[in-house]
């Protein structure tokens, strides 16, 4: 095969990078372990990418985030064209779906709906076209369209909020933490009877209630856990480091000796960040 100059291009943009996967894929000349690849094999590396997207805004890693960006636009570029290969539509349709798509969705920008709305308003009209759109599609259930391979996390965060347009919530605060009692007490007791299929059901249950908690008072619970996952990680690894700092390892220290050590690195980061005042400083009582 003749090789497209248009690979070679560096200006091409995404014409370039759509020949590219065209190549990759050709039954002849391309990639063995691409020409292997369906959607569901695929589907897994498109989640990771989308995750590392998300790490590279969380820790600010600008010039990083160029990468995984074109990581994850390379996942759509490689499903559209295993979805023309098949004959379902090409990534000009994709394109064409989501333009539509968010022009629709913006009757206040593209349209000739005032922009005088609050957020929340817009929040509202938002969920209205969304509503309208499933009608469309005939799905007819609250919950219908929220996907099932979602993290549960999330999953259990747009279903609650799914179930919550429809009046099916609690009034306020109070009732979520009453409930989160509730099934506190219910995970202890199937604890207590060493039945292993009730003690996993009712720790679902109460994560559920604390994802709704979070929910309840403003916090997605998947952004939530992952800078709670970062901080523990940041923190570790400084108990870590100080205890090379002595010549040892987490694995031959005591938990009491790993424990101050937390302790201390939290107090330095809370004072840093001027949760605490800073140390006095001089020789005066």
């Amino acid at each position: 095969m003749a090789e497209n100059p248009l690979i070679h291009d560096t200006d091409a943009g995404i014409e370039r990078l759509l020949e590219i996967m065209r190549r990759l894929r050709d039954p002849e000349t391309g990639c063995p372990w691409d020409i292997e690849q369906d959607f569901a094999t695929i589907a897994p590396y498109t989640i990771e990418e989308a995750y590392e997207v998300a790490d590279a805004i969380e820790r600010q890693a600008w010039d990083e985030l160029k990468g995984e960006l074109g990581d994850l636009l390379f996942q759509s570029v490689f499903h559209a064209q295993m979805a023309e290969e098949a004959g379902h539509f090409t990534f000009q349709d994709v394109v064409r779906t989501m333009s539509d798509k968010m022009v629709a969705r913006h009757p206040h920008v593209f349209g000739d709906e005032s922009r005088d709305k609050s957020a929340e308003q817009q929040t509202r009209d938002w969920e209205a076209i969304k509503a309208a759109e499933r009608a469309g599609k005939e799905q007819k259930g609250a919950l219908d369209g929220v996907a099932a391979n979602l993290p549960a996390l999330l999953r259990a965060y747009k279903l609650q909020k799914r179930a919550a347009r429809v009046g099916f919530d609690w009034p306020d605060v109070s009732h979520v933490l009453a409930k989160i009692t509730e099934e506190a007490a219910e995970l202890t007791e199937a604890r207590d009877q060493m039945d292993a299929d009730a003690l996993e059901d009712e720790f679902g249950d109460l994560l559920f209630v604390i994802v709704n908690l979070g929910r309840h008072m403003g916090i997605e619970p998947e952004a939530a856990l992952r800078r709670t996952n970062a901080k523990f990680t940041r923190r570790f690894e400084q108990v870590e480091a100080r205890l090379a700092a002595r010549g040892k390892t987490p694995s031959d220290s005591t938990l009491e000796e790993m424990d101050a050590l937390w302790d201390a690195v939290k107090t330095e980061e809370h004072r840093a960040n001027g949760k605490l005042p800073p140390v006095a400083t001089g020789t005066g009582a």
